[in-house]
């Protein structure tokens, strides 16, 4: 299990939009599991604060083949922590070698999970909505004012609220889809 570290936010940085793109052509170079690959999480949110951490989701043919990967995905300089809590999903976390600082994270999901629509759905929801972006930002500056040394409770603070949008989130697409 990857230990906390301090929950840093930051303005959003444009360039992240172009880190995300780099990492995703390197990954599927490289992994021929990942089917595509999908930028979520605050810094895919434009003018949110957000950790300036990449978050990824790699959509893969099967976690068979992407377990057979492991050792590139290693290779490449993540760390693997399989399922890490969320049945379904295998985590892989990347630092920077010199710094030491995480840089990026992959949710990586077999193409017909359910996550994969709920974390597009809640992704591209804000993207829509200013307002509750901005609600966003403020959960996330109150809940990293309460854990500034501990990420993990920063994430299990911010947990209602993100279940709560969600669900407005994908039955809003499910309106969408219905008309």
């Amino acid at each position: 299990m990857p230990a906390p570290i301090p929950v840093e936010l930051c303005l959003h940085d444009p360039a992240w939009e172009e880190l995300a793109c780099a990492e995703a052509a390197r990954l599927m170079a490289a992994i021929p599991a990942i089917i595509t690959v999908h930028h979520i999480g605050s810094t895919a949110i434009p003018d949110i604060c957000a950790k300036p951490i990449i978050d990824l989701l790699p959509v893969v043919s099967s976690h068979a083949e992407l377990e057979n990967s492991r050792r590139a995905i290693e290779a490449l300089g993540y760390a693997w922590w399989g399922e890490y809590g969320l049945a379904g999903r295998r985590y892989c976390t990347f630092d920077d070698p010199l710094t030491g600082r995480r840089k990026v994270q992959l949710h990586c999901y077999e193409a017909d999970a359910p996550q994969i629509a709920r974390h597009l759905a809640f992704r591209d929801y804000l993207r829509s909505r200013p307002d509750l972006a901005r609600a966003y930002e403020n959960e996330k500056i109150r809940c990293r004012d309460l854990h500034p040394l501990d990420s993990h409770a920063y994430t299990d603070c911010k947990d209602a609220w993100i279940r709560r949008i969600e669900a407005e989130a994908l039955s809003a697409l499910q309106n969408v889809v219905k008309d």
